[in-house]
């Protein structure tokens, strides 16, 4: 039987190219806009097929030669094969049909992907699998569609030199451990001030491995703070070392000004540290704050919005659910000596609610949810009515759900930005701004 034929027309969001089979959409792993292919059918849908590629007949011309040995086998990056400007285009336009279907946003809101400075080596933070097989100590990645290891023994192109520096120093020294075979995963975490090793085990945490981990003998490269997390549920015991991670952003709203942000190990911060900077500028721009304004940041983290913004408003209030993270933006606020911000440890929803029983209001309203999306605090937000909602978003897909629901609530998208964290990847971080509807654009 002739296996079919089609060309990609675009990429969707989950990395697939997408193409037509008798007219029925079909999704391709690891193919290109442009491509002339024969595929073989792997699943049937009522309403789509997925492939993967036989052939590819005709090369698209957007097609380039991936960085990395393991591309293709390794479960990390998906896009290496396609021109780094089609990325930014397929970003954009997944983002805009994202919320036109779910949103009935016009695609006119949606402006072109912000590019990364770095295409490659740009991950401060990786989390590398380990697992022992046949005698052989791998340290690598799952392989796609399995929980198999891909063995990363030239590192990881994506992440920048200190870790795969410290990698390496993992791969000569972890061998000879103590029960080594009982380790699972390597969080690699690197910062201004140093490199954090978590090395995660699936048993307890033993006098010989913390003995052998210790020995000022081991050669752990740039490797500053080193953690053993035990899977017993006992945490993570300190071998040595400082375990916080540092980073600066500039103050967008005091030229020449900067802060020093702070989050424990293994507590969540972009790891993308130069769109970073790159996306709190970007705020600052979008959301035109005014000095007399007060701003709410939902999922406020370390306070990564919070503190470098505060110089442009009356006052911030920053409201975390997770405790270390809700520390951590305290403690940078004392040390950077903002006095215009508090910070509340409390879930969102919960969090928003005790502020509007308290009489407060807010101009301005900058969310960061995780990629499940805001949910239960939108109803909220709403109560609140604030003039402008600054959204920043990891999935466009929850994004438009909850735009669907603010714009049901008396708001309109007046604009949507993509921001390209990841490169390689087809992951699209965004900032959209919403302002009240029969308002006009922000100015």
């Amino acid at each position: 039987m002739a296996l079919p034929v089609a060309t990609i027309e675009r990429l969707a969001f989950g990395g697939n190219g997408v193409c037509r089979i008798d007219g029925k959409v079909c999704f391709v792993p690891y193919s290109c806009p442009g491509d002339r292919v024969s595929l073989r059918i792997t699943s049937e849908k009522k309403s789509y097929s997925t492939a993967s590629l036989a052939e590819i007949r005709e090369a698209s011309p957007s097609r380039v030669t991936p960085v990395c040995a393991l591309f293709g086998e390794c479960g990390g990056c998906n896009w290496q094969h396609i021109n780094y400007g089609v990325q930014l285009e397929q970003k954009r336009n997944i983002l805009a049909e994202c919320l036109r279907k779910g949103a009935r946003v016009p695609a006119d809101c949606v402006e072109e992907t912000v590019a990364a400075p770095r295409q490659y080596g740009y991950r401060s933070r990786v989390q590398f699998k380990v697992a022992v097989v046949q005698g052989r100590f791998l340290i690598g990645f799952f392989r796609h569609g399995s929980h198999g290891v891909v063995d990363a023994v030239a590192g990881c192109p994506v992440a920048i030199p200190e870790v795969n520096q410290l990698l390496e120093r993992c791969r000569s020294e972890l061998p000879n451990c103590p029960d080594y075979e009982a380790f699972t995963q390597l969080t690699i975490d690197a910062g201004e001030n140093g490199v954090v090793l978590i090395i995660h085990d699936r048993g307890k945490v033993t006098a010989g491995k913390r003995r052998y981990l210790a020995d000022p003998a081991r050669n752990f490269g740039p490797c500053t703070g080193l953690y053993l997390a035990a899977g017993d549920g006992s945490g993570s015991l300190k071998i040595g070392g400082n375990g916080d991670v540092c980073y600066s952003l500039d103050s967008p709203g005091q030229a020449g000004t900067s802060v020093s942000l702070t989050y424990p190990s293994g507590g969540f911060a972009q790891v993308n540290r130069l769109q970073n900077s790159a996306m709190v500028s970007l705020v600052s721009k979008l959301a035109v704050f005014r000095p007399s304004e007060t701003l709410l940041d939902l999922y406020c983290g370390n306070g990564n919005f919070s503190l470098p913004l505060a110089a442009e408003v009356a006052s911030v209030t920053g409201v975390e659910s997770n405790a270390e993270a809700c520390n951590a933006a305290k403690y940078n606020c004392d040390i950077n000596k903002v006095a215009n911000v508090e910070f509340f440890c409390d879930d969102a929803a919960a969090g928003v609610a005790r502020l509007i029983g308290r009489g407060r209001t807010f101009n301005v309203v900058l969310l960061d949810p995780p990629r499940a999306g805001a949910g239960d605090v939108l109803s909220g937000i709403l109560t609140l009515q604030p003039d402008r909602i600054i959204y920043v978003s990891c999935d466009p897909s929850t994004l438009a759900r909850d735009c669907e629901r603010l714009m049901a609530g008396g708001y309109r998208v007046v604009t949507s930005v993509p921001l390209d964290m990841f490169p390689q990847t087809y992951h699209i971080e965004s900032i959209t701004v919403l302002g009240k509807a029969g308002k006009g654009d922000v100015t």
